[in-house]
């Protein structure tokens, strides 16, 4: 069913404490990110009882209302209009100090939250309180980084399957081209996207971190010699274009606060382009070159020689990850083997979790009584989790029982075992792109065998995670006990 975004978004705004609350809106694949000045003043029963709302999150770093693919896009829109058509009496402290339109330093800039997003506007970000540093407050700010480019990642993926298919068959031979053209040209420039991003997290001007990182994978540093070894574009990937950028934001932070104002506007971009693009050059792109070429050397050798265990354990362990935060720091791992080998061999592996949930949900579905409100809910929710969104099905069903989140993880690692020992026998099943899973990731899928034999092998994983976590869950999950405890203690069900 298809929610109105704008009521939707109406009824969210209030119960998160007002426009004068929200310091920072965002939203990735399937939740609306808010940064918060109070997270007190957000009521957080009434939010879970909006109309469209399947779920919340609440992190150190952010307020995630879960709503879903698609939606969240309409309702993030519907948000950040009522925010900017807010009085400015009520508008965020950030808006209200804002300064004057035109260019600034960047070291007048608030730091940005780092809360992942696939698009970031509305209201400048606040300070950033206490609790948000740290090992998960990187990790946020490296996925804002990459979560962005996952929209591009998965169109140009799914036409370069297509393409790939019509190039077997050898059907359209005068479009095939073409085709190849719109693929890849995405993935040609994927630095420079990189660096304008991380420039932008982490309080650099965009355009500059773009621009060092463009040196990457420009043609002419195959004329440059680092170390006695020539320089090849493109060499350190990914990674060497979000240290180059990194590198750039340091070093133009650096100039802000030397250079003088009158001769800021000349001296600070020269300067800032000039040293850290001699840095990547002599530097970064040797080093990069060598962690991207252990990155995949080390995800090639685990899957050749531990398949099965690796799968069981990326699988099994992925839901805590998620819960925990700490999944995001895969993604820059992701990228860099897509952009190696044209597909990640680990996001199948952990896919692979969503299956065990699903299984998990039918095993509570089937063992609830007929009039049981929580099957309404595994109903709106099992069609999405089939598709690989489960949040709907994480905080509706599983995580609030206790053990059949157990008996999830469960079906996980057992479809992660199946897909890992196939890559043991040498048959990789990779994805071209990250963000979607379930049966939403077989028209991205890719492998060295052939596309028939990598779906079957993928889609024999899913079999076996929906088996073991319906098992798992059905025999040990605890689900009518989990149920009565919920209930004696809240006996009218909300």
């Amino acid at each position: 069913m298809r929610i109105d975004s704008s009521s939707t978004a109406a009824a969210i705004l209030p119960l998160v404490g007002g426009p004068a609350n929200v310091t920072s809106v965002a939203h990735c694949m399937t939740r609306l990110r808010l940064g918060l000045a109070d997270p007190s003043r957000a009521d957080e029963a009434a939010l879970r009882v909006v109309p469209g709302v399947l779920g919340l999150v609440v992190d150190d770093g952010s307020y995630q209302v879960v709503l879903g693919p698609g939606a969240v896009t309409r309702v993030t829109t519907a948000f950040e209009k009522l925010i900017a058509a807010a009085p400015s009496a009520d508008a965020p402290p950030a808006a209200r100090s804002a300064p004057a339109a035109g260019p600034s330093p960047a070291a007048d800039l608030p730091d940005a939250p780092g809360v992942p997003g696939e698009r970031r506007a509305g209201p400048a970000p606040g300070p950033r309180r206490a609790g948000t540093t740290g090992t998960k407050a990187v990790l946020r700010r490296l996925a804002a980084v990459f979560l962005p480019l996952i929209p591009a990642l998965i169109g140009c993926g799914i036409i370069a399957g297509v393409n790939g298919l019509l190039l077997n068959a050898g059907l359209l031979p005068g479009l095939t081209p073409a085709l190849t053209a719109v693929a890849s040209g995405f993935m040609a420039l994927l630095a420079v996207f990189v660096g304008y991003n991380t420039a932008k997290e982490f309080g650099g001007t965009p355009i500059l971190g773009g621009a060092v990182a463009a040196i990457v994978v420009h043609p002419g540093v195959a004329k440059v010699t680092a170390f006695g070894v020539p320089l090849s574009p493109g060499q350190g990937g990914v990674l060497g274009a979000l240290a180059a950028a990194l590198l750039a934001t340091r070093v133009e932070k650096w100039c802000r606060g030397r250079v003088p104002e009158t001769l800021d506007v000349l001296l600070t971009p020269a300067l800032t382009v000039l040293v850290a693009g001699l840095g990547t050059l002599y530097g970064l792109m040797y080093a990069a070159g060598a962690v991207s070429s252990a990155v995949g050397a080390a995800a090639n050798w685990m899957l050749a020689t531990t398949g099965a265990f690796a799968g069981l354990v990326l699988g099994g362990l992925f839901l805590p990850l998620v819960m925990l935060g700490l999944h995001q720091a895969l993604i820059p791992v992701h990228a860099t083997l897509i952009e190696q080998q044209g597909y990640t061999v680990l996001l199948p592996l952990l896919a692979m979790a969503g299956a065990g949930q699903v299984g998990a949900a039918m095993a509570v579905y089937v063992r609830l009584r007929p009039d049981a409100p929580l099957r309404t809910t595994i109903r709106s929710a099992l069609p999405a989790g089939l598709l690989g969104v489960g949040e709907p099905l994480i905080y509706g069903v599983s995580l609030p029982l206790g053990r059949p989140f157990l008996t999830a993880c469960a079906g996980g690692a057992a479809g992660g075992a199946f897909v890992g020992f196939f890559a043991m026998l040498g048959d990789r099943v990779g994805a071209t792109a990250i963000g979607p899973s379930g049966w939403a990731l077989f028209p991205l899928l890719a492998g060295n065998r052939g596309l028939g034999t990598t779906a079957a092998i993928y889609a024999g994983g899913l079999l076996a995670g929906y088996a073991v976590g319906f098992a798992a869950t059905y025999a040990f999950g605890g689900v009518t006990a989990a149920v009565a405890a919920a209930a004696a203690r809240d006996p009218h069900g909300s």
